[in-house]
Parts: structure tokens; sequence; C-alpha cells
């Protein structure tokens, strides 16, 4: 496996129309500042995020004035032009100390992309700045839609065109960081439209508008702390203002933003999994002796997890200079191996730690806990499994075809 994400990250890197031009010294600067902020504000708090399920609300916004979203925007909106690798490498440092935080961090920024890659320039205009800033916390609601999408699942909501707007009902069972005054985004088919990924509305919805409730739902055995609600649409009319992306322009719409949106949860994967190697190596002070003998060592997760870490970054890059990258299938394989990894590398941090693991607020069975969460969150290991098969064996027999055809 690691062989074969130094191959994926060389193949991106040598592609000379996937090149992106960042600032390093910028991007440098950035994350210094985001690591003392994360340092002063988030570290005091992770136990209480985890076992209280406190919302790190004022983390959030105070990361956003630091410039923390700012990858995710573009610079005439408030963004600072470091594109997809910056948003990977806050996501990154945040998830070394909390996967929570680290998720929440996604969530806002994948929003923002959402908007950022639609064609409302109002909307841009509007929300944009504000959410790179952080004086506007964002959700995603597109779990459902791409597994809907992938026929994985059936639709959950459903839109009605009506005059400036679109009617919309359903329940979105698990969207997270959200709260009274937040916003998030979704897709849902729309009545009267041919079935398909061009017949959907993508929009962007006012947790305060009528029609809409937030309601509390199951807590969880990690991530409880990250605000994540149910949303019921009874009769919500959503403004054509607040659309991303009509029927018969969702298709396209998709093929932008999905890339970007799987790629990015591997700050989470990266962050989670250095933490773990941090900690094999910290227990092998004292018992390299007795863990030597253990299957996974950090050593061996080490290697794995930097040639993830130039994959990603190479991928990010690709899609920052153009979102609609042939680069799908890597991104999917890549994915795949940072919830893998995760849960390996977390895994092997709990037996190196052993019974100092095993304490309710050791971080090492935090860490196993929130690793499952990256392995099942939308895309989860076996969705990725599944559309790797797809495109794999649709790409078998388009080749077939060509040379029979010859």
């Amino acid at each position: 496996m690691s062989a074969a994400l130094a191959s994926t990250a060389a193949s991106v890197r040598e592609a000379p129309a996937r090149e992106f031009t960042g600032q390093p010294d910028q991007a440098d600067a950035s994350l210094g500042g985001i690591r003392k902020l994360i340092g002063e504000m988030l570290a005091p708090k992770v136990i209480d995020v985890d076992l209280k399920a406190e919302y790190p609300q004022e983390f959030l916004r105070a990361l956003g004035a630091a410039g923390g979203y700012a990858g995710a925007v573009a610079p005439e909106f408030g963004g600072n032009g470091l594109g997809l690798k910056h948003v990977i490498q806050v996501m990154e440092e945040a998830s070394k100390l909390c996967l929570s935080t680290g998720f929440l961090i996604w969530c806002q920024t994948a929003c923002a992309r959402y908007i950022q890659m639609s064609g409302n320039t109002a909307l841009q205009a509007e929300f944009l700045p504000r959410i790179a800033r952080g004086e506007l916390l964002v959700g995603t609601g597109l779990s459902n839609t791409v597994k809907s999408c992938d026929t994985i699942e059936d639709f959950r909501l459903s839109a009605k065109r009506v005059d400036g707007g679109y009617l919309v009902n359903g329940v979105l069972p698990w969207v997270s960081n959200l709260g009274p005054a937040h916003y998030f985004a979704t897709g849902c088919p729309v009545e009267g439209q041919a079935r398909g990924d061009d017949a959907l509305v993508f929009i962007l919805v006012d947790c305060q508008q009528p029609g809409f409730k937030l309601v509390d739902c199951a807590h969880f055995v990690a991530l409880d702390g990250t605000r994540t609600l149910a949303c019921h649409f009874r009769d919500a009319i959503v403004p054509d203002c607040m659309v991303l992306s009509h029927p018969g322009q969702s298709a396209t719409y998709i093929r932008r933003i999905k890339p970007g949106m799987i790629l990015t949860q591997m700050g989470m994967g990266l962050g989670l999994i250095e933490a773990c190697v941090g900690m094999m190596k910290q227990s092998n002070k004292s018992h390299a002796h007795v863990n030597q003998f253990l299957d996974d060592q950090a050593g061996d997760i080490d290697a794995v997890l930097q040639d993830a870490r130039a994959a990603s970054y190479a991928l990010a890059d690709a899609l920052s200079a153009n979102p609609q990258a042939e680069v799908v299938l890597d991104v999917l394989k890549l994915r795949l191996a940072g919830g893998e990894y995760s849960v390996k590398a977390a895994h092997a941090a709990m037996l190196h730690m052993g019974a100092k693991g095993y304490l309710q607020k050791s971080p090492a069975q935090r860490r196993l806990r929130e690793s499952y969460f990256i392995a099942i969150v939308t895309p989860a290991i076996k969705h990725l499994r599944r559309e790797i098969a797809r495109i794999e064996g649709a790409n078998a027999a388009a080749n077939t075809a060509a040379k029979e055809a010859a």
C-alpha cells in the first residue's frame, strides 16, 4: 500500500497540466499561527469536547479569524490563495489533537467550497467572506445526497419547483456543525424531473428559516461534540437566491465538488495517524523490548503516513488548479487508504500503550474510537471499495471494447 501511495503522489506531481503554484512562505506563516492557536485554545478543551460533548465554538471562530478556512475560498472573497492543500494542513494540525475539531473544520471548509464552486455570484459575495473569517459557521448535509447518487440509499429529501424557489420536505438524520444561526448545504431530487445526477437541486439552508427545524438526535461514542443534529423540512421554501445548482446543472456541479470534498477528509486521517505514531514512539522509550513483537511498528505506519501526506498534497494542488482534473480514482483509493490506516494506526497505538491506553482520559482509547469515524463517515470504506470496483470495472470494459473495435 505504501508503494502505491508513493506512486500516486509521484504521478500527480509530474503532470504539468495539474500544477498549482501556492505560496510556501505564506503557508508556513499561516500554519505557524494556527499551531499556536491550537495549543492555546483547543488543547485545554480536548477532553471536554470528547467526554462532555462540548462544542468548540470559540476556537472555530478564532480559527477563522486566523485564516484557517481561507484556503477553501478565492482571494476575491477573502481567501488566501493557498488552495486545498492548506485546507488539509489546517485540518491535519487540529486532528493531531482532536478529531472532532478536525471534522468541524472539514464541515466549514467543505460548505465554503460548495458555495465557491457554484455559479451563484451573489451568494458567494454575501457568504464566503463571513465563512472564511469564522463569523458564520456552516455544515454540509451531502452524505445522503452522495450515497443516493451512488445508489447506496434512497434520497431523504424531495423538492418541488414553486414560484421563486423550491418547496422542500423530508428529514436528514445527521448533519454536523449546526446551530440556530448556522447554514448548511444539501441536495435532493426535484419532482417532475427525470431521474439521475442532473435532476437535483443543491441549496444553502438557513437553520432559522420557516418550515425548518433542528432536532437533537442520537449520541455517539466519539465526535459527540460536533453539534450533529437532525434536520426536519416541512414545506420549507428555499428561494432561488439560496440555490447552488439547479436541475440541468447538477451533474456538472457534482463533478466539481465531489473529488475535493472526499480528498480534504484526508486531513483528519493524516492528523490522527501522526498522533498514533507519536504514541507508539513514546511507548517505545520504555517498552520497545516488548512492543517489538507487535504486528504494526511505528516506522511502518510512519512510512505509509509520509506517502499518504505527499499524495494528499499533490492531489490537492491538482484539484486547486482544476476542480475537474482526472484524478477521481486516485482520490478514492487514497481516501480508502486513509480510512484503513487510521484504524490500523489507532489499533497499533492502543496495543503499544497497553493498560495506560485503556484509561478513560487516555488519548489512545479516544483515538481508537475516533478512527472508526474516519472509516465510516461518508464515503465509508465499503462505499469507497464499491465505487473503486465500479470505476475499474467500467474502465476495463471500455478498454476491452476499444481493443475489439480495433
